[in-house]
């Protein structure tokens, strides 16, 4: 039985559809396949992957990639992390398109004063992405029937 293949779709591929990918890498079963994309390749994050590590999940070994560094790949469903990414970005490929949006740590750690409250923010978003990652098959066998 072929892999559910996901693609995790952000501006940046650097925070939120990152976490996304380590999560799902990490929390899916295994026929489940994750990869993230942006609309450009802002690199990684080193907050998220900060965060991420406390949670025990790497993603420094990830890379940040464009759609266009993905080539042809075809994916089962395509899930937009913010909104801008899901108005703007170029979807050619097959797949179903599901929108869930999340908080984008680094606008909203702008106007924070110390690197513990902007930490809080990239754990919050990180739980938040963690549970929706959970209930990820449970949303795609609903799609799917």
């Amino acid at each position: 039985m072929a892999k559910i293949r996901i693609l995790f779709l952000c501006t940046g591929n650097s925070c939120r559809s990152q976490m996304a990918e380590g999560w799902a890498r990490n929390l899916l079963p295994s026929g489940y396949e994750a990869f993230s994309a942006g609309i450009e390749a802002h690199g990684l994050n080193p907050s998220a992957v900060r965060v991420m590590q406390e949670a025990g999940v790497d993603i420094s070994r990830q890379q940040s990639q464009t759609l266009n560094d993905l080539g042809q790949e075809d994916f089962d469903f395509i899930i937009t992390v913010c909104d801008h990414a899901h108005k703007t970005c170029p979807t050619p490929r097959q797949g179903q398109i599901i929108l869930k949006c999340f908080d984008d740590p680094p606008r909203l750690t702008e106007s924070v004063d110390t690197e513990e409250e902007s930490l809080a923010i990239y754990r919050r978003v990180r739980d938040e992405i963690r549970v929706w990652v959970n209930q990820l098959p449970s949303l795609i066998q609903q799609i799917s029937d």
